[in-house]
């Protein structure tokens, strides 16, 4: 589907172009663009420049002193970040020797504990990759269960449907892209296809949204190594009245937070 074709509203579903630019010089970058999304606030144009993909101090004071996690614990709701981290990445970040990028920090500050391993095996966490099979081969450890690509979906309609907000981070479309690696960018959006499956196929449209986006344009356009200009794909799949609710006004990362508060406070 091209620009040209969007806005669409389906039967389950609706598509609209979000501004991950923000009216500010530069290639949109991670810390930025995740931050903007986590707390609503145009982070770019105020701090004057984008950046990643780590947080700087700006970046993380921003993200610290206020985001959607820590807002709706506030207000007395069940907000939860589900990816699982292996042993070494705590044992790196507690050594220094790996910093927080922004999603976990804004988790952390929020008082939201990261997950571990025992998150998920016992089926309370999903990996990066969806699967866990990086679990075994990359990280080596064989132990690890491996779904299908259909039970990934599953265990995340199941894990959403515990919260009042789930937040789940993908980013080996990101690496795809950088490597500049066509073939890998194929198999990864036709295994994302199949987990999309297995979580529309599992979700109540009545009970809640599903949310689809991204801090910054890079897999569509394999023409470049680097982050793109393009407006960034926002997917919604719910009920009709709560996807027109929801996507009212909505045109660039900063509207993400708002609506996301709107809708469940």
């Amino acid at each position: 589907m091209t620009l040209e074709s969007i806005p669409f509203s389906g039967l389950r579903a609706s598509l609209i172009p979000l501004d991950a630019c923000l009216g500010v010089g530069g290639a949109p970058q991670s810390a930025t663009g995740q931050a903007t999304l986590l707390t609503g606030q145009n982070v770019p144009a105020t701090i004057g420049y984008h950046y990643g993909p780590k947080p700087d101090s700006a970046v993380a004071d921003l993200l610290q002193n206020g985001n959607i996690f820590s807002v709706l614990r506030k207000h007395g709701k069940q907000a939860k970040f589900i990816n699982a981290y292996p042993p070494r990445y705590f044992s790196a970040i507690q050594s220094g020797k790996r910093l927080y990028s922004a999603i976990p920090l804004a988790a952390v500050s929020a008082g939201l504990p990261l997950l571990t391993q025992h998150d998920l095996i016992t089926g309370k966490a999903l990996s990066a990759d969806f699967t866990a099979q990086g679990w075994r081969e990359v990280l080596n450890l064989p132990d690890t269960p491996v779904l299908s690509y259909q039970q990934a979906g599953e265990r995340l309609a199941s894990l959403s449907m515990q919260n009042d907000l789930t937040f789940f981070e993908y980013w080996l479309s990101d690496y795809a892209g950088h490597r500049q690696d066509m073939a890998q960018a194929v198999t990864l959006l036709e295994s994302f296809d199949q987990i999309l499956g297995g979580l529309f196929n599992a979700w109540n449209d009545e009970q809640g949204l599903v949310l689809i986006t991204s801090d910054h344009g890079n897999l569509e356009d394999l023409t470049t190594r680097r982050h793109t200009f393009n407006p960034v794909p926002a997917i919604l799949v719910g009920s009709e009245t709560l996807r027109r609710d929801f996507l009212k006004g909505m045109t660039s990362l900063s509207d993400v937070a708002p609506a996301i508060l709107k809708l469940l406070i």
